[in-house]
């Protein structure tokens, strides 16, 4: 045993810029992710997805498969093991197309219908490419458009909220907008594809696998193949993107199945094309604003509208009118969401679900009820600021938006801003300017976390968190550090292993102040038992928190975190080419733990809403109901040259109900970011763009032509 004199009076930690502490293993390739975490005795494999868009299997034709080199089975809906998908999870029903090779029905083009394991991938991956499988094919219906018949109002919380007499107001308005907005299928598309391998050890099911969330997906599994509370342990440590797309899919039910199976270990890569089917989307939305205001630009009514599609076997609602709920006030408001259900495969969470498309509609709006009433975009926004939520009439725990808009506009210069469009230029470039405000909602999740007194004077952390990329581990060392008060070197916290308890899931930008809240506990906790100069066990002193209880004496608030985006652009008259110069965004997100990786993360946003605004556009073709172009070549994100001079700030804004101040920074740098290039790109042009991406072609024919620029008179900058 060693004798300790505790932590030491070493504080400041939260708020000071450092490195991540997993950051040397990435760069040097020690850490090893799902794909890469070698297993004796693994086999491997591979998918085999469906062709047609919709109708069943009569047959597969596996026996030519199972007689190649080193294919060990071909699984598929005749021979799979029974798996249940009829339970209620922590995201609720899961999708059923986890259910694999449950039934002969296929329900769109990519849905799985035979999994070939064998002895390497290659192998697998040739009887894969050979396998032949037959269907009965029955037309189907992919196509979405703004009034599709057939949609219908989901039944969830939120999906109508409403007060006041919204066409009333509307009539007695003096300037109104009256637009329709359109928004594309957009895909997650990570860095490391969705990966898992599973074993069977001593009775016990282990997956490895890249998660946002691993006791998630141990609950889940142990749901799936009916099993004992306990008997699934899932560890997923270093994660390469996820965004929203990695929690329960296919590879990890597959790999668990496969396992059962053939007694031994397998692992399921998907491909990049195999993921625009497999994990999710951005569902398009059609949506329609309408505005009215008074003569100086106070609303009067708001009505946000949104359609978005899922598949036939499972609702998903991206619920883009939700955005207008917390952001403005008016005497009339309404926001209504709706649903169409198409033969596509089903959407998912993507960063900022709702509040990033939502944003770009509403946004610009306000944008065109700006010019409209003469009044100052930002002046408009800040003349229909609410006193308590819109809707809910609840009070704000904090609302630093006109910090953000007052710091933002200071910075990006906006007051030497000439409000007239299409007045500045150099040579065939049109230059304008615009901005546009963000809204998230801040969620907090019960955690369990552990705090272990070492017997060498340091402090572990364990917490089944999950550092998909964002530097979790390093916010939640310095959050342990400041509890403690010890220094950061004397912490290393674990994650991401569903046997340290359950905590709650990376996503909803809720990770860090859940997780961060229960590590502040235990950390306290420890405090009070550990006594100077008293001799620590070898095998340590450990205390334990869990915050389910604590977070339910929460008084009800409308809790957000904020922003304002800035963008600067440039519109050749000669190619409809939009080059973004600069970008700003000033956000009120609460405490920031770590500023390095949180301008990281709010900077990534920020070109994530650039890249939406001007090139992310999934395109299906209706004849097949397949993408077109599953690939990174063909699914065009923005490239290091599109990305200009972007710069991500903050104003000081702890949230006071949080201990550590905490509110969420994952999803708000894109939110409004769309809206501030389109809205830049009105203000270089003069033509209004209410449908993503702004493609040069749109931009042409929407007349920003050389002709057009000499007779609107534009001038040189």
């Amino acid at each position: 045993m060693t004798t300790t004199t505790g932590p030491t009076a070493v504080t400041g930690s939260v708020g000071v810029a450092h490195t991540r502490v997993e950051g040397r293993d990435k760069v040097t390739g020690a850490a090893r992710y799902a794909a890469e975490i070698p297993f004796t005795d693994l086999a491997h494999g591979w998918l085999v997805l469906s062709t047609i868009a919709r109708g069943r299997v009569t047959s597969v034709e596996a026996e030519p498969a199972l007689a190649m080199p080193g294919v060990l089975t071909v699984l598929h809906h005749g021979n799979a093991p029974r798996i249940d998908v009829h339970y209620q999870g922590l995201m609720g029903s899961p999708d059923p197309v986890v259910g694999v090779f449950q039934h002969d029905r296929v329900p769109f083009v990519g849905w799985p219908v035979a999994l070939v394991v064998a002895e390497t991938s290659e192998q697998a991956r040739e009887a894969a490419e050979t396998l032949v499988v037959h269907y009965a094919q029955e037309p189907h219906d992919i196509a979405f458009f703004a009034g599709r018949p057939g949609s219908y109002t989901p039944e969830a919380d939120g999906m109508h909220t409403e007060k006041g007499d919204l066409e009333a107001q509307l009539a007695a308005s003096a300037h109104v907008v009256d637009a329709q907005y359109t928004t594309p299928e957009e895909h997650h598309s990570p860095m490391e594809p969705h990966a898992a391998t599973a074993r069977w050890d001593n009775g016990r099911l282990e997956l490895v696998d890249s998660n946002q969330g691993s006791n998630w997906i141990a609950d889940e599994l142990t749901k799936v193949f009916s099993l004992e509370p306990g008997s699934v342990r899932v560890r997923s440590e270093h994660v390469g993107g996820a965004f929203g797309s990695k929690g329960l899919r296919v590879p990890q039910v597959l790999a668990a199945m496969a396992a059962t199976v053939l007694d031994r270990p397998v692992r399921v890569v998907l491909t990049r094309r195999q993921m625009f089917s497999l994990v999710g989307y951005r569902s398009p939305t059609a949506q329609h604003v309408r505005l009215g205001a008074d003569p100086d630009g106070r609303l009067r009514a708001l009505d946000h509208q949104a359609l978005n599609l899922s598949s036939t076997v499972h609702e998903f609602v991206e619920p883009s009118a939700g955005f207008a709920r917390p952001m403005y006030d008016a005497d009339a408001h309404r926001t209504h969401t709706r649903v169409v259900r198409l033969d596509v495969p089903t959407p998912t969470w993507m960063r900022a679900p709702g509040e990033a498309p939502g944003s770009f509609a509403l946004e610009c709006a306000l944008d065109e009820l700006a010019e409209k009433c003469g009044v100052d975009p930002i002046a408009l926004r800040l003349r229909n600021e609410p006193e308590v939520g819109p809707v809910s009439g609840l009070p704000f725990s904090s609302r630093n938006l006109a910090a953000c808009f007052e710091e933002g506009a200071r910075r990006f210069g906006w007051a030497e801003r000439d409000p007239r469009p299409r007045v500045r230029r150099e040579g065939r470039w049109l230059l304008g300017t615009g901005m546009a405000a963000a809204t998230f909602p801040v969620l907090v999740g019960p955690a369990t976390a552990g705090v272990t007194a070492e017997a060498d004077g340091t402090f572990t952390v364990r917490i089944a968190a999950a550092d998909v990329g964002t530097g979790a581990r390093t916010a939640l060392t310095l959050i342990a550090a400041d509890a403690l008060e010890v220094a950061p070197e004397r912490v290393r916290v674990q994650v991401a292993d569903s046997d340290f308890g359950f905590a709650m899931i990376a996503g909803g930008s809720m990770g860090t102040r859940s997780w961060g809240w229960a590590v502040t506990a235990a950390a306290r906790e420890l405090r009070d038992k550990l006594v100077p100069g008293v001799d620590i066990p070898a095998e340590g002193i450990t205390a334990k928190a869990d915050t389910g209880a604590l977070l339910g004496t929460l008084t009800q608030k409308e809790r957000h975190s904020y922003g304002a985006q800035f963008a600067e652009v440039a519109v050749d008259v000669a190619t409809g080419e939009v080059r973004v110069r600069r970008m700003l965004g000033i956000f009120a997100a609460g405490r920031i733990i770590n500023p390095l990786t949180a301008r990281g993360q709010l900077t990534g946003g920020m070109t994530w809403g650039l890249s939406m605004a001007l090139h992310e556009e999934a395109v299906r073709d209706q004849a097949t109901g397949a993408p077109v172009g599953p690939d990174l070549a063909g699914y065009h994100v923005a490239a290091h040259a599109d990305v200009p001079h972007i710069e991500a700030d903050w104003v000081d804004d702890p949230d006071p109900d949080d201990p550590v101040g905490i509110k969420g920074i994952g999803e708000i740098g894109i939110v409004g970011a769309a809206a501030a290039i389109a809205n830049a790109v009105w203000h270089a042009t003069g033509v209004r763009h209410r449908h993503l991406p702004i493609r040069p072609d749109r931009v042409i024919e929407d007349g920003v032509s050389e002709d057009r620029v000499t007779a609107a008179g534009g001038g040189s900058a």
